[in-house]
């Protein structure tokens, strides 16, 4: 199995390489050696995870990297429930993913260059959920980041494209470096990078403090849990480094569902439920975990009501569906995150994609305000999508209603702190999501035609390379939940992938408390934002404005997200381009060139001017110091 475990990520990194040695040639083929890459990747992920749900686990070196004193840094492969469920998911979606692209890009004039990245993306990702260390987890890591800035600059002739593909690759910057000194702190305390020896010490984490200001003493475990969560703050996009997701929505739709399905910006929920055996050492950290998804959960939906654009919309659902996931992790709920995740990624990858396809029918069009009627239109792509917004809201049967009810659930039962306030932020946000989404839906596919004549009259249903993907993640999106949940959460499904602490082990207790009529309020909630939604926008059109001129400086707020763009402007890229002026005025012209290198020059030039004057050229001049010089040298002599 070994072999097949190293052909997994290599398949879709050879796919990547014969697409990228076609991207100069003017025929669309790319898809001819990314697609079966990946298709590949895809089937032997199945294979391994039928293999590990048998009981067969692998964790070995691959070859040493590199050998430095006590240094060793080796590539090697973790393959355990987690990663083999991980593979599955995102092989799955980005096979969709990438057939989905041979109809939606194939007037592009980037097109071999687009199935190269996408399938180098799936690769990195690939790396970072097999690896079994710290520096395998970094390299895919990176990886992602490094092929999301290409991905989301793609149209790289746009203004905006590259401004978000830089803002994103800052922005990630930032975490990545709470990330590394994580992973630093942890070698420095316990000499290696490799899980399992970590994981079995992680108990001497808890056990010792760090001194980071005189007098103020951390726990290291919990200073390490913290460092690393603030990189899963940027890779997942949670407050306050969320910021780059929504305007990631530059790239291409086939992207968007990309890396904010089951990719990119799950890396770091992944990443907080492999490292479990360090965040159960601090309750400090769970609850800083928490709180900040508790926050992204219901703040990021309030944006996604005011929002216009179809993208922009589920970017900011993606949002608030990261914080449920990181809610889970903070109330050690880690497979029922995991859960989520598998399933938001079946159904936000099928609302991308059905977004996408009316996008391209709408003549790039993606303000919703200028849509209605589509259903019509669009009958294959109006029914999946329907079905991905159902799953969203966490309606029965559908998948969502399983994994988003079992984490509300959860946060009822935890005794971490801060899981009050979480409890309330994802049951309030259970109705901000139905309102959001179906008013999304109505203004789309519902109502009244909006769009032009010429839109109109061209307006048709996809070709049935883009509308085939939507078919077979629409299954997984009713089915999914209904199938896996008490298999991948209430069973010893992961085993000792994840570890709870005893006392925190919410879904056990969860697996034999009835909650009675409260397990209904979710869903109940969720009724209610769709009936809300369909009462504002189907039968009263006119009451959304009244209520937003109503609602005083809420809506303002809302619309400018928090201030948390103008925020950054000010404090980082204006306070960056005014102490930059600063250092070249003051540093530079002056400190550097004004006083040391003209400064000195000036200096000697003076010097050299006054030393000029003694070379008169007059003989009775040098003999008279010839004079003052002996009679230095001979009093001196004298005196001595």
């Amino acid at each position: 199995m070994e072999t097949v475990y190293l052909l997994i990520p290599l398949a879709s990194l050879l796919g990547a390489i014969l697409a990228g040695t076609t991207a100069l040639s003017q025929r669309e083929i790319g898809h001819r050696w990314a697609i079966p890459g990946v298709a590949l990747s895809f089937a032997l992920s199945v294979v391994v995870l039928l293999d590990v749900m048998g009981g067969n686990t692998f964790n070995g070196t691959v070859y040493t990297w590199l050998t430095s004193g006590e240094l060793t840094l080796s590539v090697g492969l973790l393959i355990d429930p987690l990663t083999a469920l991980m593979m599955t998911v995102v092989t799955f979606v980005s096979l969709l993913v990438h057939v989905y692209t041979i109809g939606y890009m194939h007037d592009d004039p980037g097109y071999n260059r687009f199935f190269a990245y996408i399938a180098l993306f799936t690769f990195f990702m690939l790396m970072l959920v097999m690896g079994n260390n710290f520096l395998v987890l970094f390299f895919g890591w990176e990886g992602v980041g490094l092929v999301s800035y290409l991905l989301i600059g793609f149209w790289y002739r746009r203004p905006t494209a590259i401004a978000a593909n830089l803002k994103a690759f800052l922005v990630n910057r930032v975490g990545d470096f709470g990330f590394l000194l994580g992973i630093a702190a942890i070698y420095a305390a316990l000499g290696t990078l490799q899980y399992d020896a970590v994981f079995e010490r992680a108990g001497e984490l808890a056990g010792a403090n760090l001194t980071l200001v005189p007098g103020w003493e951390w726990s290291l475990a919990s200073f390490v849990a913290i460092a690393l969560f603030i990189g899963a703050m940027g890779k997942s996009a949670q407050v306050p480094l969320h910021v780059w997701l929504p305007d990631s929505m530059e790239g291409p739709t086939p992207i968007s569902a990309l890396i904010h399905a089951a990719t990119m910006v799950t890396a770091g929920v992944f990443m907080l439920a492999r490292l479990s055996p360090i965040f159960e050492q601090s309750e400090t950290a769970l609850a800083v975990v928490l709180i900040i998804g508790a926050v992204t959960a219901l703040f990021m939906a309030l944006i996604g009501l005011v929002q216009n654009d179809i993208k922009r919309v589920i970017a900011y659902s993606t949002l608030s569906q990261l914080g449920y996931m990181v809610v889970a992790m903070g109330v050690s709920a880690y497979a029922a995150g995991i859960f989520h995740l598998m399933t938001h990624a079946f159904f936000k990858a099928l609302l991308f994609l059905g977004a996408g396809s009316a996008i391209h029918a709408m003549l790039d069009e993606q303000d919703m305000r200028k849509m209605g009627g589509l259903r019509k239109y669009m009958p294959v792509t109006h029914w999946t999508f329907l079905i991905g917004a159902l799953a969203l809201s966490g309606i029965w049967p559908f998948a969502g209603y399983y994994s988003k009810d079992t984490i509300i659930e959860a946060t009822a039962l935890s005794h971490i702190p801060g899981a009050e306030f979480a409890h309330w932020a994802v049951l309030i946000g259970v109705v901000i999501t139905a309102l959001y989404t179906f008013r999304m839906y109505f203004l789309t596919f519902q109502g009244e035609e909006r769009m032009d004549e010429h839109t109109r009259h061209h307006l048709h249903e996809s070709p049935k390379v883009v509308t085939l993907p939507l078919i077979l993640l629409a299954i997984p999106s009713v089915f999914a939940g209904y199938v896996w949940l008490n298999p991948v959460v209430f069973s010893d499904f992961f085993g000792p992938a994840l570890e709870v602490t005893h006392g925190h082990d919410v879904l056990e207790e969860l697996a034999h408390h009835h909650a009675g009529w409260a397990k209904y309020v979710p869903l109940v909630l969720a009724l209610a934002g769709i009936a809300a939604a369909y009462y504002l926008y189907m039968v009263r059109r006119d009451l959304p404005e009244k209520i937003a001129a109503a609602s005083g400086p809420i809506y303002p707020i809302l619309v400018n997200k928090y201030g948390f763009d103008a925020l950054y402007d000010r404090v980082f890229a204006d306070g960056g381009i005014g102490l930059g002026g600063i250092l070249w005025q003051r540093g530079d012209v002056a400190a550097i060139d004004g006083a040391a290198v003209n400064g000195t020059a000036a200096r000697i030039r003076r010097l050299a001017g006054r030393m000029r004057g003694l070379q008169s050229g007059y003989i009775y001049h040098y003999a008279f110091s010839m004079l003052i010089g002996v009679f230095v040298l001979v009093s001196w002599y004298l005196l001595n």
